[in-house]
């Protein structure tokens, strides 16, 4: 009974663990040529908009000292056709 017990409560744990969102900075950061990136994981890209031209996204990532930024960007959006 008590292995059971035990189980239960370390699932419990480590599920809590997973459902809490790390702390994302508030503002997304423009990017700049040259600017030094310290990407250690990406963590989310935000899908490019359906236009044929420039279009804002986001990468969230998480540096070498564990620390989450949100960088915005330009891309070409998905919706050219040749």
């Amino acid at each position: 009974m008590k292995k059971i017990l035990f189980f239960a409560l370390a699932l419990t744990a480590s599920l809590s663990a997973f459902a809490q969102n790390p702390a994302v900075a508030s503002e997304a950061v423009p990017y700049a040529y040259g600017m030094h990136l310290d990407i250690a994981h990406v963590v989310n890209i935000t899908p490019a908009a359906e236009v044929c031209g420039p279009t804002p996204v986001q990468m969230t990532y998480r540096d070498s000292h564990g620390e989450t930024h949100v960088l915005e960007y330009s891309i070409v959006g998905t919706g050219c056709t040749n």
